[in-house]
């Protein structure tokens, strides 16, 4: 009996803590569950050159305050998941930027709080992941978002191809009349009358300078008005691709107007690539030989406004031309004519009058006024509070 009576005590003295710790009628409460993502996809990235692959999901409902999306990549076949990325809700989509052509991979995401315990009543309690088909990426052809740029580029290549076509047909076509070329053939008969040279600077830039291109294709204008009219002409060069260039665009023209007889190989010559050692010799030039007309067409530096005030005081016809913003203000301060931007490009269209360049140039033209057009209509359709137009015209 005593014994049965030790036992009966000792069981209620080990269930008392028991019962003072958890209240009669009452269970612990339950740990929130951690959401799982929704609709989560992971597809080749579309558009791009290959080596991406586009994840995307959906947030779940009630999230935690301090809930991280956790991504992670599997590549068969180990099928060993390793970490990715770990990003804020809200963002909705991951490019995996190290995924290879031609490998195929398995993602999952899932959503990690780290204030929430989990059901073992640990902090840091994940959701259920989500797990995607496989995926492998691969380069593409196409970018659907620029479908515009490229209806806008066909539409563009259609107007100049039926201008250039327009132009062959031999009907007159109107481009708006260049001071600065108008004056080309009065400076080279200044130049013939005072019985002086006219001297051609076709800038410093080499031939892949597109400047020193439409640079040469004016100097070939000159060149056989120099030669129908018997002027002497000098061409000094810094670059030593553009001197030999120079130098056969003369000797075609000399031919091309049946004087091969006045062309001497002295008329284009080299002088230094070193820019201010250019720059003084050229100057000089002005100042010993003093042509009646100067030509600075091409891409400049800070040789700009010495070489245009040497030849303004020495009281030279002056027709310039140059597409960097930074020296048309001495250009246009220190010379009679000035051949601003794309004035330049055109005027070898505008002084040869073939037909191809002209209908280029015709079409360029109809193009920017197309532009110009489209950019009025949507500025006029966002003021009234209609946006789809800008949408259509928004490229990426």
């Amino acid at each position: 009996m005593k014994l049965a009576a030790g036992l009966s005590l000792l069981a209620l003295l080990v269930a008392a803590p028991v019962a003072v710790a958890t209240p009669t009628g009452t269970l612990p409460p339950a740990p929130p569950e951690v959401p799982a993502p929704l609709a989560f996809t992971a597809v080749d990235r579309p558009g791009d050159s290959g080596d991406a692959i586009l994840l995307t999901w959906g947030d779940p409902p009630d999230l935690p305050a301090d809930a991280v999306i956790e991504i992670r990549r599997a590549q068969p076949p180990a099928d060993e998941w390793t970490d990715l990325a770990k990003v804020k809700p809200g963002v909705g989509q991951y490019v995996d930027t190290t995924a290879r052509d031609g490998n195929v991979y398995r993602y999952e995401v899932r959503v990690r709080s780290a204030g929430t315990a989990d059901s073992t009543g640990i902090a840091g309690a994940v959701g259920p992941p989500v797990v995607s088909d496989p995926a492998a990426s691969h380069d593409n052809w196409f970018r659907a978002e620029r479908t515009n740029s490229f209806i806008a580029m066909g539409l563009f290549t259609g107007i100049i191809l039926v201008s250039i076509q327009v132009a062959r047909s031999g009907r007159p076509l109107f481009i708006r009349k260049i001071a600065g070329l108008n004056a080309v053939d009065e400076a080279i008969g200044r130049a013939t009358e005072l019985g002086r040279k006219v001297l051609y600077v076709p800038g410093i830039a080499s031939v892949n300078d597109i400047q020193t291109v439409a640079s040469l294709a004016i100097l070939g204008h000159i060149a056989r008005a120099s030669a129908r009219y018997g002027t002497d002409l000098d061409c000094p060069n810094r670059d030593p691709l553009t001197f030999v260039s120079a130098r056969e665009t003369v000797r075609s023209a000399f031919l091309a107007e049946g004087r091969p007889d006045l062309f001497r190989e002295e008329m284009v010559n080299y002088i230094t690539y070193d820019q201010f050692a250019y720059t003084a010799a050229v100057s000089g030039r002005m100042v010993r030989e003093k042509p009646a007309a100067n030509f600075l067409i091409g891409h400049f530096f800070a040789e700009a406004l010495i070489m245009a005030e040497t030849g303004q005081s020495t009281g030279a016809i002056q027709i310039a031309g140059t597409a960097d913003p930074a020296q048309l203000p001495f250009f246009v301060a220190a010379c009679d004519y000035t051949l601003i931007g794309e004035e330049l490009f055109a005027a070898g269209a505008y002084l040869s009058r073939e037909p191809v360049l002209l209908g280029s140039i015709r079409g360029q033209d109809l193009a920017k006024a197309l532009l110009l057009l489209f950019g009025i209509v949507g500025i006029v359709a966002a003021t009234f509070g209609i946006t789809w137009f800008a949408t259509v015209l928004n490229t990426r």
